[in-house]
């Protein structure tokens, strides 16, 4: 019976730390010592210092916290791939993703953190393997009653500049009226404000952004569906420099998994931050799997008693 209980107690916290994991990094090797560069990609590295462009308030992914210093995802994980790979940067201003993309077209700028990519940006940006995955959803007024993208013709709902999602949004849904704002929190304040009837920004900015800027205005939205799109973000490199993508994959990858879900873990929360799960909510989801682990187990003892001629009897202990 010890050993059952041990048994069931394990698989418990394995369906658990399953169903938390709402926002999950990519799957990799362990950890080793550092990251093994073959001698090209170092001396690369002692001759370049990217130019690193960053956005002031796309947190928790990238943002200026209170002493003026970038914080966030993001950025922590840049730190550990230098840490990892030898890696230098210069920090450029921070600056609008749409000026970003602008300049890192011109190649004023060569290396970008947390973005999607998208055909329009693979033109003339090169992007590291992805390192976490949030799904976009609509945002509403907190005193409106649930409804969906389709149900918003002809109304205006705000959404990044330049973002990943306005395209497919704008492909998907024509008849709304887009407003391209500069940023999710402009996007969320509209909302607050009644200038927009909805936003379409990501679970994990919406969630940052209600328990720091627009703490004040939380009570005044609510957040509804996912729209049917996800950000996988990746770092993002000038086209020229497929180098600098090898080093960063190469520093990701010496992380190692557990170290990356960590990280992600304690950046994202698995309902976004906002009382909202991201997917299944996380003890009806665990209860109804033990249950069905329960059944599974009551119908083999069963098979194993029919098969042996042993009469059924009631459920229970004597």
């Amino acid at each position: 019976m010890a050993l059952r209980a041990v048994r069931t107690d394990a698989l418990a916290l394995l369906l658990l730390g399953a169903l938390l994991a709402a926002v999950a990094p990519p799957a990799g090797a362990d950890r080793p010592a550092s990251a093994p560069l073959p001698p090209p990609l170092r001396h690369w590295l002692q001759a370049h210092q990217p130019r690193l462009g960053v956005e002031r308030d796309y947190g928790p992914f990238v943002y200026l916290g209170e002493d003026g210093g970038l914080q966030g995802l993001s950025i922590e994980l840049l730190q550990r791939v230098q840490q990892h790979t030898g890696l230098r940067v210069q920090v450029q201003p921070p600056a609008p993703l749409h000026t970003l993309l602008d300049a890192a077209r011109a190649r004023r700028i060569d290396l970008l953190t947390s973005l999607r990519p998208s055909p329009e940006r693979s033109a003339y940006l090169r992007f590291s393997r992805p390192y976490v995955s949030v799904p976009a959803v609509l945002v509403l007024p907190a005193g409106q009653p649930p409804r969906p993208l389709s149900a918003l013709v002809g109304r205006p709902v705000a959404v990044g500049q330049g973002y990943a999602v306005e395209a497919p949004m704008r492909e998907r849904h024509p008849r709304v009226d887009w407003r391209a704002v500069p940023d999710d929190a402009q996007a969320l304040r509209g909302v607050a404000e009644g200038r927009f009837d909805a936003a379409v920004v990501d679970l994990a900015s919406a969630g940052h952004l209600l328990r720091t800027a627009l703490r004040t205005q939380a009570s005044a939205l609510r957040v509804g569906e996912q729209v049917g799109f996800d950000y996988a973000l990746s770092f993002a490199v000038r086209g020229d420099w497929p180098e600098l993508v090898e080093v960063l994959d190469a520093g990701i990858q010496a992380l190692g998994e557990a170290e990356r879900h960590a990280l992600v873990e304690r950046w994202l929360p698995a309902d976004g931050g906002v009382g909202r799960p991201a997917r299944a909510p996380r003890a009806t989801a665990l209860a109804l799997a033990l249950l069905l682990l329960a059944a599974l187990g009551g119908w083999w003892a069963w098979r194993r008693r029919s098969a042996a001629g042993v009469p059924a009897g009631p459920p229970g202990g004597a």
